[in-house]
């Protein structure tokens, strides 16, 4: 155990210069007693919460939870507003955010009298931005994620949100619902705080950073508004105390065998294909290289247990009811590394010690799984040299072996425009090919790569086609989307290259990802083609652009995530 002479913020309030004069009177001027906070460890809560981001509606309140805890424990909380990532309403994209995010929470913990962290997300992008930073900046720290909303409700039918999105607009355009119906569901897909309900980027993401071992065990599966997620913000604030004095960093938790095993998790949770990127950026900021081959050889071997939409029936409620994450890991035990510490300061298999199933049709049993292999493949090809996504498990099983004719929208503006056009030449059998819509291109990589099917293939009764792009997509999207091309369009990638009519091969099972056009002709149209202006000429956006990293290496900036340290703050 640490003393407190031996705590980071002592560099701060310890002494007799000017400058620990200085920050002792300061804190006087706060209102503080010295003993309140002298000889304490400092723990910083870092909260997202704001006005416009309903996921994190009720972090205000969980922040005050988890200072309680901190003070229970003996430490002193300072909370810290930092940068809200709202996935409803930041434009073009949150992830255009996220490295900003992750760059102030490094900062943010570096340059403050601070010895610990609470770090409070889940909101899609706000999760990996603050591990980010956290593991760069490598202090004690506890993440409280925000938990799903309550399920949606129309009409006595359940709704997920986002997946249900996607399906009653499809049914709108189709002609099937109108007005009135469109107008109750508006009311009823989103009834509570906390982040969406359904197996999308943010519950996949919340989950994977509990199976890192970075939140108390069962956290990530507790629905915002349950009194659960009370006490669990309350104990992670006297948890966090605990790490500072144990000195428990997150170097010493994240590891190679961590990030397997959230990877195991993903798959296993048929979760979204966005943990893809954020894993690679968060093991590249952890000094761990970890890559788009890791995701395929683990998912060819990890069954898929949770029966969650997208990919399932059921949503985030039922699977907390039906025993959560830790329940899901047990069945996993064989694949797991239960002998690596977690921010309990136990082992993995000791934390999931007593988990047990309630609901079989929820969390399937390793004899009877949703899926035999994980739901989310890697493809590679002359189409995507770097590689390529696609979350198999929710899309229409005859399209996974499938060749047919492009049909190509250079940006998001050109789609929206042309995609209902009468005169569009497209089939049942078309792919739809987006290009310009990567990291650079979108700006931001937005999630545009669930792109919509024309209506009158709908009112024919399509609903999937082949669709390719260098975009993202939601993780409560469906449909057989190939996402993440790399490289992208915008830097020259073959993407850039396809033309109408071009034919397209996907070959799932192969995990090939093909255009049946001739090297030579690909040489010729490469050498035609001229690189687009940049998006942004001034501000963030501008450093965004120019040191932004492709899909397959995690969209980090690469002075971000290259190797190396920088020195602790001269506090005296």
């Amino acid at each position: 155990m640490r003393r407190p002479e031996e705590l980071r913020s002592h560099r701060w309030y310890g002494g007799d210069g000017l400058r620990s004069f200085s920050h002792r009177a300061r804190s006087r001027q706060l209102g503080l007693n010295p003993e309140e906070h002298l000889g304490k460890p400092v723990i910083a809560i870092l909260n997202t919460w704001s006005g416009i981001n309903p996921c994190h509606q009720h972090f205000r309140e969980r922040a005050e939870q988890v200072a309680r805890g901190v003070w229970q424990a003996g430490g002193y909380p300072v909370e810290f507003p930092v940068s809200t990532l709202s996935e409803t309403f930041q434009k073009p994209t949150p992830m255009l955010y996220r490295n900003l995010l992750a760059m102030e929470t490094e900062e943010v913990l570096r340059s403050y009298p601070v010895d610990g962290a609470v770090l409070m997300g889940g909101c899609d992008k706000s999760t990996p931005a603050l591990l980010m930073g956290a593991a760069s900046a490598d202090l004690p720290v506890v993440f409280v994620p925000a938990g799903p909303m309550l399920r949606g409700n129309w009409r006595g039918r359940k709704l997920g949100s986002g997946t249900d999105m996607w399906r009653y607009w499809a049914d709108k355009r189709a002609g099937l619902i109108g007005e009135c119906e469109w107008s109750e569901l508006e009311s009823g897909l989103a009834r509570s705080p906390g982040h969406c309900m359904t197996m999308g980027t943010a519950s996949t993401m919340t989950s994977a950073v509990e199976a890192l071992g970075l939140s108390l065990p069962g956290a990530a599966s507790i629905p915002a508004v349950d009194s659960a997620h009370h006490r669990m913000a309350a104990a992670s604030g006297m948890r966090a105390v605990g790490l500072v004095w144990e000195d428990l960093r997150i170097s010493r938790i994240l590891d190679e065998r961590a990030y397997a095993d959230a990877i195991t998790t993903v798959l296993a949770l048929g979760g979204s294909t966005n943990a893809v990127i954020h894993l690679i950026a968060m093991a590249g900021r952890s000094g761990i290289p970890l890559g788009l081959n890791d995701f395929d050889e683990l998912a060819r071997r990890v069954p898929v247990l949770a029966n969650i939409e997208p990919g399932g029936e059921f949503l985030m409620e039922d699977f907390y009811y039906a025993g959560g994450l830790r329940a899901l890991l047990a069945r996993l035990r064989d694949l797991l590394h239960l002998d690596r510490v977690t921010v309990t300061g136990r082992t993995l298999g000791e934390d999931l010690a007593g988990a047990t199933v309630h609901d079989d049709e929820v969390i399937r049993p390793l004899d009877r799984p949703l899926a035999t292999e994980g739901g989310v493949a890697v493809l590679r090809g002359n189409l995507a040299p770097d590689g390529a996504v696609i979350k198999y498990l929710a899309a229409d099983p005859k399209l996974l072996r499938h060749t047919g004719p492009a049909v190509v929208f250079h940006g998001y503006a050109d789609l929206q425009r042309r995609i209902n056009d009468p005169d569009l030449d497209v089939t049942a059998d078309s792919v739809l090919v987006l290009a310009g819509a990567g990291p650079k291109g979108g700006p931001g990589m937005p999630e545009y790569g669930m792109l919509p099917i024309p209506d009158r293939l709908l009112r024919q009764g399509v609903r999937d086609l082949v669709r390719v792009s260098d975009a993202r997509m939601s993780g409560t999207s469906y449909g057989a989307c190939v996402l993440h091309v790399a490289p992208e369009a915008h830097v020259g990638g073959p993407l850039a290259l396809v033309r109408d009519g071009d034919l397209v091969t996907l070959d799932v099972p192969g995990r090939s990802l093909r255009l049946e056009v001739s090297d030579a002709e690909l040489a010729a149209r490469r050498a035609a083609w001229t690189a687009p202006e940049p998006a942004f000429q001034r501000g963030y956006g501008a450093l965004y652009y120019d040191h932004i990293t492709q899909a397959d290496r995690g969209c980090d900036f690469e002075f971000l995530a290259r190797a190396g340290s920088n020195p602790e703050p001269n506090a005296g």
